[in-house]
């Protein structure tokens, strides 16, 4: 099985009330929802949420003892509508993905879900990716939950807080009939810490048990005239609910002295408390145990905020700074409404005295305020400033590490073969997607022009129809395995089917959802006892009226990609081109075989490994290599030649045997220097005996290569 195994992870979800349970923040939230009695939970991946998706598929066994319904959905959209089972009933779900790209694609359900309200408590789990960390876009779920009505948690980041918020989630939901969303930043998902754990809860009401007794609730539905009164039922009704139960319950936390004699307080979102106590120990104003010297409101709920809190905190004092991370400041906004209609002339601080974009770490916030008791408490500003850990100076030379493809990855033959296609035919508008494959726009390849979202790599292409005569040219657009089942085959291939477009589609199967971690999908090769696999690409496309489709099951044969695209490119065949270009993942192929491979070492077993490297005699020095392929594993060291200035190519250590860059070499027509080695442990005896023979006579024929090249030197 391709997906990454969480089996040793997966047996502490079984601790017992008063137990220490010890792990990362992700799987905190698991042990959480089973705490809860959680009927059904379900998700896509995603970073820094697939843990949460993974340790779920790992522990079948318990959650069918507790009557716990688990799915790995289709999409985003896919999950949301699972909220469904908790409109007519008493049943407590959750959901996952990843931050905003995944709420984009949910919005539909989401939408329909808040609108009509719940009845058990309904939890969507985001996976905040914002900051230096992130893959996508720069936007916050703030705006979502503001946009449906959605009650909004950002626990600080321990697990105790973020467990408790899990809990705390569910009874809000079931107080005001509404579904919340627990935002979780990347940093809160992997950190590491301990909670007392609690019995795990068969849920009161299991799935099986609501579909045997069905309900039906026509004012529950999105539909006229009904419709009309969920906005007024959210407003007057469930708003005051989830204020009243945030207020009562004390879900938001106060730190520091109680009113400051400086009369001056900090507002900051739960997530990022932690950055904040940094900051303030690096100025003096708090110790490594959160014990502070300024009055914090801590919004562990960032929306919707508690009119009677806020005026409480601000009263008496004449400034306030809000910590908020991102754009727009909505916080901010509400907390300056807030203050003037109860009559407070207390100042709100935000983003003047704090970036308004990016992430806010601890030197951010520092500095932030530090700037703001400039302004507002001079008398605690401090004279010398805090030296950065790390001078500018040597910040500079330290080399950039772009993101970029793995050794060995079976992607980088396919943009090889297109810069290939490229030299003879001319450049194509490129659309790429979401994935591993995207990292294609970057050097050596810089491949790709725009890139829309998960799946859309051939609709973002639809526009761009070839002309006519000699100016003919189609668009190429990307695609991944993962992105294909996620909506790529409707929005992308059957839209293109439907529309007879006449540009070309590369879907690159890796066997699994490599991106995300290693899920099976439904074209995986690996047999799942719990899911059904096996089902290929080609077939769907098929179904949907693709007629011009090629395969290959070797991505690393550069020759036979390059003729496919050429094909594909040229062909006066009209409609859809598409090429499925299959290799598994040789990240997660070689998480699988360094086991097997170790375990057959230990045991005394003979075990090849395949190795390529560069005859430095050979090599010219030219470098195409490197620009081709762009693998990690290609370098470059002096050349031996004392007569020749240029260095020559050479293979790293971790090479892992892939072959690409002595099949671009031969692609390319570049030069024959690149060799094939096989490396074996524990040998028989002829294996052993041949190798002495071989290396007696390589050294004969060195040290004659040595002596011709000392005789030219004179």
């Amino acid at each position: 099985m391709a997906e990454r195994s969480f089996k040793s992870e997966v047996v502490k979800l079984t601790a017992g009330v008063g137990e220490v349970f010890t792990g990362e923040g992700i799987l905190a939230v698991t042990k959480a929802l089973l705490q809860s009695g959680v009927a059904y939970v379900g998700g896509y991946q995603g970073s820094p949420i697939s843990h949460l998706m993974d340790v779920f598929a790992d522990a079948s066994d318990l959650l069918e003892s507790l009557d716990v319904h688990f799915e790995a959905s289709a999409s985003e959209a896919t999950a949301a509508a699972m909220l469904a089972a908790s409109v007519n009933y008493p049943l407590r779900g959750a959901v996952a993905w990843k931050s905003v790209v995944g709420t984009n694609v949910a919005s539909d359900a989401l939408s329909n879900v808040s609108s009509g309200g719940v009845t058990g408590g309904a939890l969507v789990i985001v996976g905040e990716d914002y900051g230096e960390g992130s893959s996508i876009m720069q936007e916050r779920t703030h705006a979502f939950a503001m946009k449906s009505q959605m009650w909004l948690l950002d626990p600080r980041p321990n697990l105790t807080s973020i467990v408790n918020s899990v809990e705390q989630a569910f009874q809000l939901s079931e107080a005001s009939n509404t579904p919340v969303m627990l935002q979780l930043r990347v940093r809160s998902c992997h950190m590491t810490g301990s909670f007392i754990a609690k019995d795990n809860v068969r849920p009161a009401m299991t799935v099986g048990d609501a579909a045997a007794a069905p309900v039906r609730d026509t004012d529950r539905i999105v539909l006229p005239p009904a419709n009309f009164l969920h906005e007024v039922e959210k407003i007057e009704k469930r708003w005051p609910a989830g204020i009243d139960f945030v207020r009562e319950n004390k879900l938001n936390e106060w730190f520091g002295t109680e009113h400051g004699a400086h009369g001056i307080g900090l507002i900051v979102q739960g997530g990022l408390y932690n950055n904040l106590n940094r900051a303030m120990e690096q100025l003096g104003l708090a110790d490594a145990f959160g014990n502070a010297q300024l009055p914090i409101y801590c919004l562990n709920v960032a929306y919707p905020l508690i009119p009677d809190e806020v005026s409480e905190f601000c009263r008496g004092k004449s400034a306030v700074l809000v910590i908020e991370e991102g754009q727009p400041e909505f916080i901010e906004h509400e907390l300056n409404t807030l203050v003037r209609r109860a009559g407070l002339d207390t100042r709100i601080v935000g983003k003047g005295a704090l970036p308004r974009s990016g992430e806010y770490g601890a030197k951010v916030i520092r500095d932030g305020i530090a700037q703001f008791l400039r302004e507002h408490a001079p008398s605690l500003a401090r004279a010398d400033e805090v030296a950065d850990p790390l001078p500018a100076a040597v910040a500079t030379e330290i080399p950039g590490r772009p993101a970029g493809f793995c050794t060995g990855c079976p992607e980088r033959p396919i943009f090889t073969a297109m810069k290939l296609v490229e030299r003879e035919l001319g450049p194509s508008h490129v659309s790429a997607d979401i994935g591993c494959h995207l990292f294609s726009i970057l050097p050596p390849f810089n491949i790709g022009n725009t890139t829309m979202g998960y799946g859309l790599g051939s609709a973002g292409a639809s526009a761009f129809k070839p002309a006519k005569g000699e100016n003919a040219r189609r668009p190429i657009s990307i695609m991944g395995d993962g992105g294909f089942w996620h909506n790529g085959l409707t929005s992308g291939i059957g839209n293109a089917v439907f529309n007879k477009d006449d540009g070309v589609t590369i879907i690159v199967d890796n066997g699994y959802s490599a991106a995300t971690g290693g899920q099976d999908i439904l074209s995986s090769r690996a047999r799942n006892k719990n899911r059904s696999t096996n089902n290929p690409i080609t077939k769907a496309i098929r179904g949907v009226g693709g007629t011009w489709i090629r395969e290959t099951t070797r991505t690393y044969d550069v020759p036979a990609m390059r003729d496919m695209l050429r094909e594909a490119l040229t062909t006066k065949e009209k409609g859809p081109k598409v090429i499925v270009a299959q290799s598994e993942c040789m990240l997660n192929k070689q998480r699988r075989e360094k086991k097997a491979k170790a375990a057959a070492l230990k045991a005394g077993q003979r075990v090849v490994r395949e190795r390529f490297g560069v005859d430095a005699e050979t090599c010219t020095g030219d470098h195409s290599c490197i620009r081709l392929s762009g693998c990690p594993s290609l370098t470059i060291k002096p050349n031996p030649d004392a007569l020749r200035q240029d260095p020559v190519a050479h293979v790293e250590n971790s090479c892992v045997g892939c072959g690409l860059c002595g099949e671009v070499s031969h692609a390319a027509v570049l030069c024959p220097s690149f060799y094939r080695a096989s490396i074996v442990a524990n040998p028989g005896w002829l294996e052993r005996t041949m190798a002495r023979v071989s290396g007696a006579v390589v050294n004969w024929l060195q040290a004659g290569a040595e002596r011709r090249r000392a005789a030219r030197a004179f």
